[in-house]
């Protein structure tokens, strides 16, 4: 593989559809879930997946956004964080719709949240 910078960049659909997964489900998403963010068929997703069809590069891109992520990162150009993942999808989803609300609505609803883990915590 050659090399860019310090890190290896990946040459093969294998081994950026296994960076696409990896993302999609350290983001809590399933195949169906991100295939309708980025307004694709599931079975398409799949593919990439898979590396049985190559990514061109506004695909890259709209993917990166839907799993907020660089295109480095997706690329292997950079290095993977394995912080800010989410095993609990219900969680996920859950603070993906707080960031949705209003400004006021969410640090109202945040002020509620702080509340009931300082009571939590001191039971």
């Amino acid at each position: 593989m050659p090399r860019l910078g310090k890190y290896l960049t990946p040459v093969d659909e294998k081994t950026i559809g296994k960076r696409v997964k990896d993302l999609r489900k350290a983001r809590g998403l399933t195949q169906v879930e991100l295939a309708r963010q980025v307004g694709i068929p599931q079975t398409l997703l799949s593919e990439y997946e898979r590396g049985t069809v190559r990514l061109h590069a506004a695909m890259v891109t709209s993917l990166a956004k839907v799993l907020h992520a660089s295109t480095d990162v997706l690329l292997g150009v950079k290095p993977l964080k394995e912080n800010g993942t989410f095993q609990d999808r219900r969680l996920f989803r859950r603070l993906q719709r707080i960031e949705g609300l209003p400004k006021r609505a969410r640090q109202t609803l945040l002020r509620t949240i702080d509340l009931f883990l300082e009571g939590a915590e001191k039971r």
